[in-house]
């Protein structure tokens, strides 16, 4: 026999998908829901956690639960580094960008092989479906690598962004690095998740002919929004022997 919230999750579940209750309508207060299911505010909550960690509602803070839009799912292509949504007719994902000079500290000083606070620069992207958040980069490029008038051209900086990328060399070095995780607290906070839905988290460094490394990107995509597609090229020499 189902528990009480999950009784409950089941019935508002299916009021959503019966359009009964429609996408990015308000839900009733809490406590509202808690005496139409006669129920306690921690099990009302407990159930409306449910539908939280399937993507289905968010709480939003100061404004309450709202059912989500339909979820647009992406593709991250491996290798290249961009985002993949020549399969979609639905409009590009708005992104908004916050760029900042910061100082190499702690991982940041690995991941771009530099000293303790060599200068950088960040971006901090987030890109939004209509209203809602729906996914997460963080760029860290070498300061001297960035032109001047990126800090005051929002429209360029926007359309980088909107590959997760900043700097593209030539004949450039990629390393990929992928796992599967739970958010941090900030992450579940900007991208208003439960902190219980697994992310797909992508950390890209890429490094020049050189080995100096220009760009490393950390992004953070939930799970139910994202694909990763890696594709392998095998070289084959002169003996016809794969290599």
């Amino acid at each position: 026999m189902p528990s009480r919230r999950h009784g409950i999750a089941d019935d508002l579940r299916n009021q959503i998908a019966t359009g009964r209750i429609k996408a990015g309508e308000r839900l009733p207060s809490e406590a509202q829901l808690a005496a139409q299911y006669v129920v306690s505010t921690p099990t009302l909550r407990s159930a409306l956690a449910v539908l939280q960690r399937e993507g289905i509602v968010e709480k939003i803070h100061g404004k309450g639960n709202f059912v989500r839009h339909p979820l647009r799912k992406i593709t991250y292509v491996g290798g290249r580094g961009t985002l993949d949504t020549r399969t979609t007719a639905e409009a590009p994902l708005r992104v908004t960008v916050r760029t900042a000079k910061i100082r190499a500290r702690g991982h940041l000083t690995a991941l771009l092989k530099v000293p303790t606070n060599s200068p950088l620069t960040e971006f901090l992207c987030l890109s939004h479906q209509g209203e809602s958040p729906h996914s997460l980069a963080r760029i860290y490029v070498p300061r001297d690598l960035v032109p001047a008038a990126v800090f005051g051209e929002l429209a360029t900086c926007e359309e980088a962004a909107a590959r997760f990328s900043v700097v593209h060399p030539p004949s450039a070095k990629v390393r990929e690095t992928v796992s599967v995780r739970l958010p941090t607290p900030d992450e579940a906070s900007a991208l208003r998740i439960s902190s219980a839905l697994a992310v797909l988290a992508i950390t890209r460094v890429t490094a020049d002919v050189t080995e100096r490394v220009v760009e490393a990107a950390l992004l953070v995509f939930p799970e139910d929004r994202a694909d990763a597609v890696f594709t392998t090229h095998h070289v084959i020499d002169e003996s016809g022997t794969p290599g």
